[in-house]
């Protein structure tokens, strides 16, 4: 900020004084572990006992084609070319996440979702760049997920075949109920919560040191102001304490 006096321009500085924030939170360095503590205790708590647990269950499936047709386009495809592979992946994937498609699977299993609230419980992509497609099913319950993969693994193979002229689908794996949550994971909310925790509490610590104005030390007055110290008086409520307390006079010269 710019002032002028007597036609002299004057400036105004805030100085931010570093030792002093640092020596502010790390005389408060309790404060933050137990913010820590506390905070990563909460993600426990959460991830542990609040938010539902998911599981997964997949199926794999071999792309076998050597040529097909889609309406009026044809393609030749070779086993040994990846990236045809991948192509026949993302194509088989659009066909599994269709309205069509997903309605048989829930006629087929008899479970009580949307087309819509089973696409979001489906996933596809190609196991190693190769024409093998995995297809994981996520949900609430580990048999009901089982149930679902083994479902899409009955239909879409013929669905496939309906569609794509002289292509077909393998089973090369069949689904089995996994117990082993996927999500939330304790040891992730746990971590997360800790170390949010301790930044919170040191941007506060930070803060509170920047708006403190108190005078703690002579080294404060001389660093910031530059008034000489005539005298410093000890607490003598206070004189057997570790960290002596003191009350400064100072003197500015006008």
């Amino acid at each position: 900020m710019e002032q002028r006096k007597n036609g002299a321009a004057e400036r105004d500085y805030y100085v931010v004084d570093i030792a002093h924030i640092v020596k502010s939170v790390w005389s408060r360095i309790w404060a933050v572990i137990l913010a820590g503590v506390v905070s990563g205790a909460i993600g426990f708590f959460l991830s542990a006992f609040a938010i539902a647990p998911t599981y997964s269950s997949s199926i794999m499936l071999y792309v076998n084609n050597s040529s097909f047709t889609v309406g009026d386009i044809g393609f030749s495809i070779s086993s040994s070319e990846i990236t045809a592979a991948q192509s026949l992946v993302k194509t088989y994937t659009v066909l599994l996440k269709n309205r069509t498609t997903l309605e048989k699977v829930i006629d087929e299993t008899k479970i009580n979702y949307t087309w819509e609230e089973l696409y979001k419980m489906i996933e596809a992509a190609p196991v190693n760049d190769t024409e093998i497609m995995s297809i994981t099913v996520t949900s609430k319950d580990p048999y009901e997920a089982e149930k679902i993969a083994n479902g899409i693994a009955r239909i879409l193979p013929k669905r496939v075949s309906e569609i794509v002229e002289g292509s077909s689908m393998e089973v090369v794996d069949s689904a089995i109920a996994n117990t082993k949550k996927i999500a939330p994971s304790i040891t992730m909310f746990t971590a997360i919560g800790f170390v949010l925790g301790i930044l919170l509490s040191v941007i506060l610590l930070v803060i509170l040191a920047l708006l403190d104005n108190t005078v703690h030390d002579e080294e404060y007055i001389l660093n910031n102001y530059g008034y000489p110290i005539l005298a410093k008086v000890p607490d003598l409520l206070d004189s057997g304490s570790r960290r002596s307390r003191y009350a400064y006079s100072y003197y500015k010269n006008n």
